[in-house]
């Protein structure tokens, strides 16, 4: 890559690496003071901004020995130790200084291609890089370092992968980011650090302290966080609608600090203006915890439990008490809801239009119609393996639930092709559906379906005993679905 009028920086290529999950080890390092010095006073001709900040490169290069060869910043050698750590680089240099690289002077009168493009044009390629890429496209030249520090490409920092120091990471970029506006990065609106496990709740006060305009983070899979790191975001990230803690299992509740409910007005203590809400995977979270959230996060409309295997149906009743306004709902592998749920999520009525229960084996026909009744406006439902369900429970959904575009019954052995035939024809808008593992389902009720339900695109009728005959009739009725099967003499 050029530089910007002839000026060069060579420290890319294969010297460099990037953050990903496949790094398997880098280096620790702390930053000289080489590194953190600004730039000398033939570069006045900068801004104090750019000058007086440095760059971070968010992860060091698995071979130590082509930094040292010229092609890198200059940090001191040490051993490796196996984590990936924040590193600090300083501005890079107006040229090529070592005396290894030398350019003909034909290159260096050649002006390279990206430097023809305007920095708006430059600045909307950047936006689509990861923020590992983007922090290391400040060490090209210096051009590249200032509009790579724009602010309009730092709305979203996402890092990835388990080796990375992520607690140092963010550290150094939201010390850089607030440098125009003083302990405040007023710009960042999303972090997402999802399946960082060496993240700590150090990570999550950095991000809850200087970045109060946050709406949207997802650190799932970072299972070294606790409650407290997460009520100290919530509260001080007043914004804050998007949350993703899934398997982060030591979280039991989101709920404000107590300073801040102490702080507030009783009637604003509980508006916690999250409304995307993930918390799959949280085994410990109980029907108490549940209370708390439904209490304090009134403004919910997605919320998936999945695999919170404590809950039971008097949190759903919490939840359907405080929460109104839920379009999005699962509770799927939730082995305590049963029927009694059902009727107290059947509360949401018309509002409800995504519902996941699969594997909770005691839900039942019954349950079933109370969704079906008063559910009217229901388009997804996930019921695997609710063995309790039958061709009257499905008679009953596809004729109160008609603008259905999802069913999932499989692993339902009691459903057959009477309640195929019902489904087809009442829910004539059925994109999705799957039979898997339904032991009664035959090619005559396959037949059924598609004759009437043109725009299927997917059908799962794997483990079923469906003949060659009833996959070609779907075939032909139905050109855009995709089957999965497990007929071999059906390609």
């Amino acid at each position: 890559m050029g530089a910007n009028n002839g000026k060069q920086y060579g420290s890319e290529g294969k010297g460099s690496s990037s953050i990903s999950s496949d790094v398997s080890s880098s280096t620790d390092h702390t930053p000289t003071k080489a590194q953190r010095n600004v730039a000398t006073s033939e570069d006045s001709d900068l801004s104090m901004r750019t000058l007086s900040t440095p760059s971070p490169a968010l992860i060091c290069p698995r071979n130590l020995h082509s930094f040292q060869n010229g092609r890198g910043s200059s940090t001191s050698s040490s051993s490796i130790t196996g984590e990936t750590v924040a590193i600090v680089h300083s501005p890079p240099p107006a040229r090529l200084t070592h005396p290894l690289i030398q350019l003909s002077s034909k290159h260096q009168k050649t002006q390279a291609n990206t430097d023809r493009l305007p920095d708006q044009c430059m600045i909307q390629i950047l936006s689509y890089l990861p923020t590992n890429q983007l922090c290391r496209c400040t060490r090209v030249c210096r051009r590249w370092y200032n509009l790579a520090w724009d602010p309009r490409l730092w709305r979203t920092i996402r890092l990835m992968g388990e080796t990375i120091n992520v607690d140092r990471a963010l550290k150094v970029l939201t010390r850089r980011l607030c440098q125009d506006t003083p302990n405040v990065c007023l710009m960042l609106e999303t972090v997402i650090v999802s399946g960082c496990r060496r993240l700590t709740d150090r990570g999550l006060y950095t991000i809850a302290q200087c970045c109060p305009e946050l709406r949207r983070l997802e650190v799932s899979g970072c299972y070294n966080i606790s409650n407290e790191a997460v009520f100290d975001v919530v509260s001080l990230c007043p914004n804050l609608e998007h949350l993703d803690v899934s398997g982060c299992s030591k979280v039991t509740c989101i709920s404000l600090t107590r300073e801040a409910s102490i702080k507030l007005s009783p009637m604003h203590g509980k508006q916690i203006s999250i409304r995307y809400l993930d918390m799959t995977d949280c085994f410990v979270l109980e029907d108490e915890g549940l209370h708390t959230i439904a209490a304090h996060c009134t403004q919910l409309t997605h919320l998936y439990l999945r695999r919170c295997v404590r809950i039971t149906d008097e949190g759903l009743r919490y939840i359907m008490i405080y929460c109104t306004s839920i379009k999005e709902l699962s509770v799927s592998d939730c082995r305590f809801v049963s029927d009694f749920g059902m009727r107290e999520i059947a509360k949401l009525e018309s509002r409800l239009r995504y519902l996941s229960i699969a594997h909770c084996g005691r839900i039942t026909d019954v349950g079933i119609r109370y969704i079906a009744k008063y559910c009217s406006k229901l388009r997804y439902l996930n019921a695997r393996g609710c063995e309790g369900i039958t061709d009257h429970g499905v008679e009953y959904l596809a004729k109160n639930c008609t603008k259905l575009k999802s069913l999932d019954i499989g692993k339902c052995p009691l459903v057959s092709d009477s309640g195929l035939e019902v489904l087809a024809l009442n829910c004539f808008n059925l994109k999705r559906l799957s039979l898997k593992s339904c032991e009664s389902i035959t090619g005559q009720g396959l037949q059924i379906v598609a004759a009437n339900c043109f725009d299927l695109q997917m059908l799962n009728v794997q483990d079923c005993d469906i003949s060659v005959e009833a996959l070609r009739f779907v075939k032909r009725h139905c050109k855009r679905c995709i089957i999965e099967h497990t007929n071999p003499a059906f390609f």
